[in-house]
This record gives structure tokens, sequence and C-alpha cells, in this order.
């Protein structure tokens, strides 16, 4: 071991001053040490190096344990090192590029992590063995077959979002490598949106915005664009999970009527508190809703969830808001409906594919 091992410590000592104790391991775990706790053979300690220190400002010292006998044996203290200290790897798109992880996160990544790019793992074969996670933002598409195949200490494919619907899950799990994501972290960021976009589609905030900008000198605005009121209106929340929960009570303070369909009926003292009504068939849902939005997971079966027959019964004053895969809706037969005033209007944060083709 680079710096030093412990050879004055033979069988095991307690310490008469509270360290940090490093086990021998490639990624340490540091643990706060008491005095009189039991340290092993082959043992080092670093002399208050608290949790939240940097590795480059670990104090470095010796430390005294205390054998059998009252004999005090020094404890050599290792310096670090970089093996020692070194970082796990993961694989990522580079900071910059498109699709990888936002810029402005970089450093908070890079402060616990070695990042290893798409562009220098393919240089560097070597970093293959080192590679531990792979960190994905949006685009999975260069995660395949010949990348795991290289990748034999890869243990974890980590998603910086909730929904995984773009990871080939069977095929990662099949090399024993575990998915995980973020949830809730953009739940209330989603719910206003959701909010926003019901807003901006009843008080025509687009058509507005583009009026003030470019109409004629002495052009009158068109009294339809003023919009109508939501307060009142009734809402449709298909999907009453965490983040169609904080929709409802965003839309209990406008006032509006909320009825929701999904997998589930939440308990009765949840519904009370947004004023919520449960509808366990969608139809009877869209039948009375003003607006629709649409909370759902992607799965088998929420794709086309809202297809020609779901938007028929519609109102034809409603609104269609979807915030949660663009393959939800069947977007050919949104098109038909919005052509044939089937409906009044969508409002899309998500469609298929992203962006649309122009």
């Amino acid at each position: 071991m680079k710096g030093g091992v412990v050879p004055d410590v033979i069988g095991t000592a307690k310490l008469t001053q509270a360290v940090t104790l490093l086990p021998y391991h490639e990624h340490l775990v540091w643990e706060r040490l008491s005095v009189n706790t039991p340290i092993s053979d082959g043992s080092a300690v670093l002399i208050d190096a608290p949790r939240s220190q940097s590795h480059k400002n670990i104090m470095v010292g010796r430390a005294v344990a205390t054998m059998s006998g009252d004999s005090r044996v020094p404890v050599k203290i290792i310096n670090p090192s970089d093996k020692w200290m070194e970082k796990p790897y993961v694989l990522a798109r580079k900071f910059g590029s498109p699709q990888a992880i936002f810029t402005p996160l970089a450093s908070l990544v890079e402060e616990h992590f070695t990042v290893i790019d798409l562009e220098t793992l393919a240089s560097q074969p070597e970093l293959n063995q080192k590679i531990q996670a792979v960190l994905v933002w949006v685009d999975s598409a260069f995660l395949n077959r010949s990348l795991f195949q290289v990748l034999p200490n890869l243990k974890v494919v980590v998603n910086g979002g909730v929904g995984v619907d773009h990871l080939d899950i069977p095929l990662i799990n099949s090399f024993g490598v575990k998915v995980c994501n973020t949830p809730k972290v953009v739940d209330n960021a989603t719910a206003d949106l959701a909010m926003g976009l019901m807003l901006a589609s009843a008080r025509n905030i687009i058509q507005g915005d583009s009026f003030s900008r470019c109409h004629e000198e002495g052009e009158d605005v068109d009294v339809n664009h003023l919009g109508i009121d939501v307060g009142s209106k009734t809402l449709g929340i298909v999907g009453m999970g965490s983040i169609g929960y904080k929709v409802a009570k965003r839309a209990a303070a406008f006032d509006m009527k909320i009825f929701y369909h999904n997998r589930r009926r939440r308990p009765v003292e949840e519904e009370q508190m947004v004023g919520a009504e449960y509808c366990p068939v969608l139809e009877d849902l869209l039948a009375v809703s003003d607006y629709v939005v649409l909370l759902v997971n992607l799965t088998k079966a929420s794709t086309h969830l809202i297809g020609r027959k779901q938007l028929s019964a519609m109102k034809s004053t409603a609104t269609l808001i979807n915030v949660s895969r663009g393959m939800v809706v069947d977007q050919e037969a949104l098109v038909e409906a919005l052509q044939n005033k089937i409906i009044k209007a969508a409002a899309l944060d998500v469609t298929y594919p992203e962006p649309l083709p122009r």
C-alpha cells in the first residue's frame, strides 16, 4: 500500500482518541470512531477527517492505539494516494454535448465520480474494467448489448429522471445490472407545468403575446382572445399519483371541480382534502371534464390510452393537456379531432417523436 500500512499494530487495538477509520477497500466509506473503539490489524486511521471534507484536504498524522498491558503503540497514518482515494468510474455523455447531463450539474457529479465520456472510452478501452455505473439523461440510444458486453464490472444504470420507458430494462438486467431513477424530484415542476399549460390555453396567452408583438396600429384585440375563467370549470386528472395529486391541490385553489381516474382509488381523506371525486371508468371522466390532464406512466397498457374513441367522448369545448409521455396519445387521432373540432384544443408538453419534425 503506497504511503505505508500499519505494521506496528498486531492483533486488535483500541483507540485513545476519536479518529476516522479507513478500512482496506478500493472504495472507501469513512467511519467516525470513538475512544476505545477496537480497530483490527491492518487498519489505517486519519485524524479529524470529517465526512464533508474533500479528499484533497484530509489531515494526516499519527494516532495512538493502546494494546493490552497499557503499552502505547503508534499507529501509522497512510498518506492519501491516487489509488486509495480513487473515486468510482462512471460512463456518461460528454458534458455540454446534446442530451448530456446538464452542464450546471457537472461539478457536483465530478465531485463524487470520475466521469468517462463515450469518446474517451472508445479511445482507452483499458477503462472498460473500471466503469461501475452509467449515467443517462434523456438519451439512451448508446445503451446496447455491445456496450454492456465490454463493461464487466458495471453495476447500475442511473436514469436522471422519473420515467424509464426509454430504457431496455430486460436487456440491462440480463447482464446483472440494476436500473435506478430519480422519483419525485420533478413532481412540483411537472404539476406547475400542467397548470401553466391549462392557464395558457384557457386565457389564450400565446395568442395574446403574438398579438401584442405583431398587431397593426389601431387593430383591436379579438374578444375571443380574452379567454375564459378556469374557476368553476371541471378538471379531469388521468393518473392520480404523486404528481396528479399535486395538480389536484393546485386546481382546488382555483375553485375547480375535480374528477380523477386511477388504477387504485385514493383514500377518502385524501380525496376530501382536494375535493376530488373518483371515476372508475375513464370515459365517464372524459365526458364531464372541461380540461383533461394526462399524468400516467408509459406502459403497454397506457400506449394510445387516448385515441379516437376517448377523444370522441370528450366535450367539444374541452382541452387535452399531456404532461406524461407523447405515446400516451394517438397523435393522428388528436390531429383529426382538432381539425374536425371534436375537442377545442390541446396543450402538449410531450409529443412523439420529440421534437416533432418541421
